[in-house]
């Protein structure tokens, strides 16, 4: 059997998430089981159990040979990037999902021997779906998204994760001082779609491969700059500090945080 194409790969993915959106609209409707997993601001429920179960099924009926690496542990113990990669978050958000019921997002992403290849973020209660790569560009429920403009951080809004302010990490509360305006959303996909769209110019947060994965695709393919905060290369495999920003707005905070 040949390998499918990259547009035969999106439009299956498509599909998944679209199922996936079904199936959390359905289980929103009733009681959730809510755990804690390192503390009572870091949640998981039996929706995020039962969706990452459900993708990571999909991908490996649809491509067994890949490496899958979820949030919730259902994927494998991914080590190194050979090969195709999936990266799954199935509810990002889980406080806001919970506290709620809206601002979360499903994200899926595809890495080929370490380079980003397709990104897909859903804003489930919007029913917003983005979506592509390099490859393909970006689209929003399948309308071609432009390149944000180019915007300054004195001229655009900026999203930072609220710990990073509060303790002034980094001289994060100056870069705020800075900007036109602070803005915090909780879930790194929202977050990371806003800055598709041009209405963030920044976005800062300690993020997870599955926080970024897609994300970072989708933004790259956008000219946005994702890095470390430091704005050194970031690896898909890592958990770092992370900057999204226009090359603009990176350019004026570097200097703020040393």
């Amino acid at each position: 059997m040949s390998e499918p194409t990259l547009e035969q790969v999106d439009q299956t993915v498509k599909t998944w998430l679209r199922e996936s959106r079904d199936l959390v609209l359905k289980r929103m409707a009733t009681p959730l089981n809510v755990d804690q997993k390192t503390g009572r601001k870091d949640l998981v429920t039996n929706v995020d159990k039962e969706n990452e179960r459900l993708l990571v099924s999909k991908i490996r009926a649809f491509s067994p040979d890949s490496q899958v690496l979820g949030e919730e542990g259902f994927g494998d113990q991914v080590t190194d990037t050979a090969g195709w990669v999936w990266v799954v978050d199935p509810i990002d958000g889980t406080m806001n999902f919970v506290k709620q019921r809206d601002h979360f997002a499903m994200m899926i992403a595809l890495y080929i021997d370490g380079q980003g290849v397709l990104g897909y973020i859903y804003d489930v209660i919007n029913d917003a779906l983005y979506s592509g790569g390099p490859s393909l560009g970006v689209f929003k429920n399948d309308q071609p998204v432009a390149q944000p403009a180019n915007v300054a951080l004195r001229d655009g809004l900026v999203a930072i994760s609220g710990p990073l302010v509060t303790e002034d990490v980094m001289n994060m509360p100056e870069v705020i001082r800075q900007s036109a305006g602070f803005r915090a959303y909780g879930s790194a996909g929202i977050e990371f779609s806003l800055m598709l769209t041009g209405e963030l110019i920044t976005y800062v947060s300690y993020l997870k491969p599955w926080d970024f994965g897609a994300g970072k695709i989708l933004a790259e393919t956008l000219g946005l700059r994702v890095t470390r905060v430091d704005g050194t290369p970031l690896s898909m495999l890592s958990s770092d500090f992370v900057m999204v920003a226009t090359e603009k707005a990176q350019q004026d905070i570097l200097p703020i945080i040393g």
